[in-house]
């Protein structure tokens, strides 16, 4: 009966060789010719993955040369139409003028308990060693994984979610798009909204009121701020070397309904001027004791006391604050932030990947959430 499988697989006659491997499989469920005939069946018909898994199989509990042999011939054939599909699927996805848009990569948080499976799916679709895979899958946070052209990278993206894993693809151009005012203090608070002086993206001072409904999310991070100093080696030689100091601390509100960011910082809000926090607190109807005007105190304490009003005013919006694991992934990509404004705007002796860094991942939380 076997030699009447292969001549209805030479015939093309996939439905006479699958109901005569039906009965050989229960009739000798052990036999190792069945299970290569199966293969062969499972490969003609286009279920790739049942074919390399019963080859596979085959490699492991036989030790027949020949059947050996055309499990491995079979096991390259399939290799061979993967790379092929894939350079034409890859030619096709970036066949179009926005494909070719410099764009990121990002891989998601994957939980422990499946990430050894999916480090085996990742090694396959991106061509690694299991290891290596594994070591690239983020167990918290946002992976900057790659960079390139954006078509390339959404195909990449698109096959990796069909397996399961979490991840997505932007374009920098998107990102550039967004309009980001910086805020200096707010000036007027009502129920439903607020007015703010602020800086627009082209630096000029004016004025923006939003409702309190529209902003959709927090982002928040903490920027290093570096200085020189001069130490002495364990040779009592002076170096110079670069020291974190201290951080700035950054609170981005969304407005995706103007696709805006209104970008506040502990550095840059002006304590002496508009709202008192006493004021706040009376205009929103909040709970608990006054607070001092936020001219008091030291600028951590007003910075504390304007996110306790934030929290207070917005209780239930999400708050992304997992910028620190996302940036220590993103610096290694110096050219590619440099292509990002970051309206960061700090008193910086030299440039830092940090801030454009801060700006990509405020921009990819818009993006990644505004388009669900």
């Amino acid at each position: 009966m076997i030699n009447e499988v292969a001549d209805a697989l030479k015939r093309k006659e996939y439905k006479t060789a699958a109901r005569l491997l039906k009965q050989l499989l229960k009739q000798e469920p052990d036999n190792p010719w069945v299970r290569l005939y199966l293969g062969r069946l499972y490969e003609e018909t286009s279920k790739l993955e049942a074919a390399e898994d019963n080859y596979r199989q085959l490699l492991k509990s036989t030790t027949n040369p020949k059947i050996m042999s055309q499990a491995r011939q079979g096991l390259e054939r399939l290799l061979s139409l993967e790379q092929q599909q894939r350079q034409q699927a890859l030619a096709q996805a970036t066949a179009t003028p926005d494909s070719q848009e410099l764009g990121v990569f990002i891989l998601e948080a994957v939980p422990t308990e499946v990430k050894q499976t999916a480090a085996q799916k990742l090694a396959r679709i991106m061509q690694l060693d299991p290891y290596s895979a594994r070591l690239q899958l983020p167990s918290r946070g946002w992976r900057l994984y790659r960079t390139g052209l954006v078509g390339e990278l959404e195909f990449y993206a698109s096959s990796l979610r069909q397996a399961e894993i979490p991840c997505f693809s932007v374009a920098l151009a998107d990102i550039r798009k967004i309009n980001v005012f910086s805020l200096n203090y707010f000036s007027e608070i009502s129920y439903e909204g607020a007015t703010i002086f602020c800086r627009n993206p082209q630096e000029q001072l004016g004025s923006l009121t939003f409702h309190w409904s529209e902003i959709s999310q927090r982002v928040e991070g903490l920027l290093p701020l570096f200085e020189e100093v001069v130490e002495m080696d364990v040779r009592r030689k002076l170096q110079r070397k670069t020291k974190t100091l201290d951080y700035a601390q950054f609170c981005d509100l969304h407005l995706p309904s103007r696709n805006s960011i209104i970008r506040l910082c502990d550095r840059h809000y002006q304590f002496q001027q508009g709202i008192a926090l006493s004021s706040l607190q009376s205009n929103s109807q909040l709970k608990g004791s006054p607070e001092p005007a936020l001219g008091q105190g030291t600028t951590r304490s007003k910075w504390n006391s304007l996110l306790d009003f934030l929290n207070r005013k917005l209780p239930e919006l999400p708050i992304w604050s997992d910028f620190t694991t996302f940036a220590n992934t993103a610096i290694d990509y110096p050219d590619m932030l440099g292509h990002l404004p970051s309206y960061i705007n700090l008193s910086r002796w030299e440039q830092t990947p940090w801030d454009p860094a801060f700006q990509l991942y405020s921009g990819l939380v818009f993006l990644r959430n505004s388009s669900g």
